[in-house]
Formats: C-alpha cells, sequence, structure tokens
C-alpha cells in the first residue's frame, strides 16, 4: 500500500483506520470499496455523512441523538416518564428498545467515568439527568450501564448523587455477561435483564 503512495488513496485508508474496531487491512478493503462506487453512490455516502452531521443533535432531555430538540420517545406522551434507564450510549438504548419490554423512558450519558483515559463526571451527560430530577415525576432510575469495570464505577457514582433524592435506585440484573456489551446481547437475555433489575 505505501510502496504506491497515492495520496488521497492513503489518506482515505487513514480515515478509517480511525474508525474503532478497524484495522489497516479492513481500511484497504473499506478504501478500495469506495473508490470502486460508481461517483452518485459515493456522493450519496458523503453527503449522508454530512447530513447525519449537521442535523443530528441531542435530545434536549434524554441526551440522545435526535433530529429533533426532543427525541421520538421524550416525545411520546404514551411512554412512562417515571421511570428513567440510564445507558451509557445511544447504541445501548436502541439494545434495549429492541426488547419491547421497557415503556419507560432513557438518558444516555455518552460514555464512562474513566479516569485513565481522561473522562471524569463533567465529561458525561450526569448534569442533565439530575435537572430531570427536579420535578419530582421520576421514582425510579435503573442503571443499565455496562458490566465493566468503569460501567460498574459510572453507576455507583451517579447512585450516590441520587440516594439524597429518595428516588429508587436500581441496577439490571446479570443476564448480561460481566465485561459484555449491551448492544451485543440479545432480546431475551436483555428482556431478563430488565424483569430482574435489584436495587443498588
Amino acid at each position: 500500500m505505501a510502496s504506491y503512495n497515492v495520496a488521497p488513496l492513503q489518506r482515505l485508508v487513514e480515515q478509517f483506520e480511525r474508525l474503532p474496531g478497524i484495522g489497516s487491512k479492513t481500511a484497504q478493503r473499506l478504501a478500495y470499496y469506495v473508490l470502486n462506487m460508481p461517483s452518485e453512490r459515493a456522493k450519496e455516502f458523503s453527503d449522508a455523512i454530512m447530513e447525519a452531521h449537521q442535523k443530528i443533535r441531542r435530545c434536549e432531555i434524554c441526551c440522545n441523538f435526535s433530529d429533533q430538540e426532543k427525541c421520538p420517545i421524550c416525545r411520546n406522551d404514551a411512554r412512562d416518564k417515571s421511570t428513567i434507564c440510564v445507558v451509557e450510549t445511544p447504541r445501548d438504548a436502541i439494545a434495549l428498545e429492541g426488547t419491547g419490554e421497557y415503556k419507560g423512558t432513557y438518558h444516555v450519558l455518552h460514555g464512562v467515568i474513566s479516569p485513565l483515559n481522561g473522562i471524569g463526571p463533567d465529561q458525561l451527560c450526569i448534569k442533565q439527568l439530575l435537572s430531570r430530577l427536579n420535578n419530582g415525576e421520576v421514582n425510579e432510575v435503573i442503571m443499565a450501564t455496562n458490566p465493566t469495570v468503569e460501567g460498574e464505577a459510572t453507576a455507583m457514582y451517579i447512585s450516590r448523587l441520587l440516594k439524597p433524592l429518595g428516588i429508587r435506585i436500581t441496577r439490571l440484573a446479570y443476564g448480561i455477561p460481566v465485561g459484555g456489551d449491551l448492544e451485543y446481547a440479545d432480546d431475551v437475555t436483555l428482556a431478563r435483564a430488565l424483569e430482574g433489575r435489584s436495587e443498588l
């Protein structure tokens, strides 16, 4: 690859390599795939990326991704506003929605507390969560962070902040394997984890 030194191709490969989980071989495959696309499809691809960047924002209530001020779940009056399920990423909320079991609302942190990576509580959407609890409408907060060291630490940090508010705080049951991610769990496992959640 380097011996050809085609600068635009190399830059394209480098951009793909920056994506999580993409190594140099996969990045090269993706770059060549994009190069072999008809120009119209390549333009649609780049337009979709730009449109997503320009039009998608964070929901003003739950911080999930949305193309409006409020996401579809926060706009839905049929959702149980007395329960908030706290997740690390928008992908985790999608995974839980896929079970069809959960009827409450979500709050997306956009990460976990990870001092080794320089991520503290201020980098997460924790303040927004606390502001949602001031109206007295919320009875339960479900901590659905991943069962990793960082996920557990984040859940415990948030639960300590919420305890004085007198709100019931629960944790997903461990139907999800320790060290696993919510987005890769099957619907049955996620449904059981929701049903078997416990007090923190």
